[in-house]
């Protein structure tokens, strides 16, 4: 009886590899593309119909928008234009006060900022824009690109040099009549500029490389 059963087995096994054989060899299906279907062999890579196309081409127009970085050691990249403190004194209470509070010294949102001024070699530092920064033109860095919370860079570049005079006199870093701009901004001297520590490990030198990088 086992006998039997395994020569059934046997016939059945044989009979199902041959089929196969055969529509391997004469009716093996193929996709929409023309690959066979199931074959492990080698075939003709198919051309795709057309290439993805994704996004579309940037003009240098398009890009002027994005192009916003300031290097703030000599504030080359600010903008032209101009404000004065009295001015800064007008936006502020118009669209800042809200979150700063009265004279910068703080509000609902955020600290002071205002004084802290050499609080920096204490233990009890007061982190403003005069006490921090070493560098002006990163004020106005700062404010263009992330204020006021609610409308980030919404601000123009008059009410952002306006800001930055407004807020530089209460830190006592500037007159009341001064008025920043493109030139004036990066001459401001800020206490904290010699605060900080050069970075002098090799990688911070490297040049940028995109082709034959070695």
């Amino acid at each position: 009886m086992r006998s039997a059963r395994r020569k059934l087995i046997f016939v059945l096994l044989t009979s199902a590899l041959w089929g196969c054989a055969e529509m391997g060899g004469r009716m093996a299906a193929k996709s929409s593309s023309g690959i066979p279907l199931g074959s492990t062999g080698p075939h003709a890579v198919q051309p795709l119909p057309d290439k993805p196309r994704f996004g579309q081409p940037m003009s240098e127009a398009d890009l002027a928008a994005w192009n916003i970085d300031i290097r703030t050691p000599d504030g080359v990249g600010l903008p032209a234009g101009q404000g004065s403190v009295a001015e800064g004194k007008k936006v502020y209470e118009a669209k800042c006060v809200a979150c700063h509070g009265a004279d910068a010294k703080g509000g609902p949102m955020y600290g002071t900022m205002v004084g802290g001024i050499g609080s920096f070699t204490t233990n009890t530092r007061v982190l403003t824009p005069g006490s921090m920064y070493p560098y002006a033109p990163i004020l106005f860095d700062y404010i263009r690109r992330a204020m006021p919370m609610d409308r980030p860079q919404s601000l123009t570049a008059h009410e952002v040099y306006a800001l930055s005079a407004y807020l530089l006199n209460l830190n006592g870093l500037v007159p009341v009549e001064a008025v920043m701009d493109q030139t004036s901004l990066p001459r401001v001297q800020m206490p904290n500029r010699d605060g900080f520590l050069l970075d002098d490990r090799p990688d911070t030198k490297a040049l940028r490389c995109t082709t034959n990088c070695k």
